[in-house]
């Protein structure tokens, strides 16, 4: 029963030692200040657990190579997305230095995630659709369908192929483009 008792004190002081912490303000929240090592692990362990879970389920397109995919990817690339994950070329913009945690360079090959190139269309797909919390990634699925979205995973996966001139001829807008 002590043992019992001990456990129970145990939980409940936790809690509201937690429950202190989170109501005192004294976590710096700027994006400024970077987390400390052990936030940073668990909010990116949590995101990165939570965007593969998800992506898993997502059934990839056979044509994400097709033309007409890249053409409407790529311009809805660089009016969307191009001032945080940059395009060839750029390295910063003053939008993408103030933001953290940093947005990944999209036109850079390489990183941390999956090679399997359908695993990675997937996680850019659920992270296009649905957003990341906290991050500044928007959720584009409340303005954008499924289709268009895929145009955009197209364009990603060939974007660090790309050199500054293939770049513009492939996200330049027609006139009387609807989608812009």
């Amino acid at each position: 029963m002590t043992i019992l008792k001990i456990g129970v004190i145990s939980i409940v002081l936790i809690i509201i030692s937690g429950l202190g912490f989170i109501l005192s303000g004294v976590y710096p929240m700027g994006a400024d200040v970077p987390h400390n090592r052990f936030t940073y692990w668990a909010l990116e362990t949590m995101r990165e657990r939570s965007i593969s879970r998800s992506a898993n389920r997502i059934i990839v397109p056979t044509d994400l190579n097709d033309s007409d995919r890249l053409l409407q990817g790529g311009a809805d690339y660089n009016d969307m997305c191009a001032s945080c994950h940059l395009r060839p070329g750029i390295t910063q913009s003053d939008f993408s230095i103030g933001l953290y945690p940093k947005p990944l360079n999209l036109s850079m090959s390489g990183g941390k995630y999956s090679t399997d190139e359908t695993k990675l269309a997937a996680r850019q797909f659920w992270i296009i659709k649905h957003g990341i919390k906290a991050s500044g990634m928007p959720t584009w699925g409340p303005t954008h369908g499924d289709d268009r979205i895929w145009s955009m995973v197209a364009f990603v996966q060939q974007l660090p192929k790309l050199n500054a001139d293939q770049y513009q001829i492939l996200t330049t807008r027609e006139d009387g483009d609807e989608h812009h």
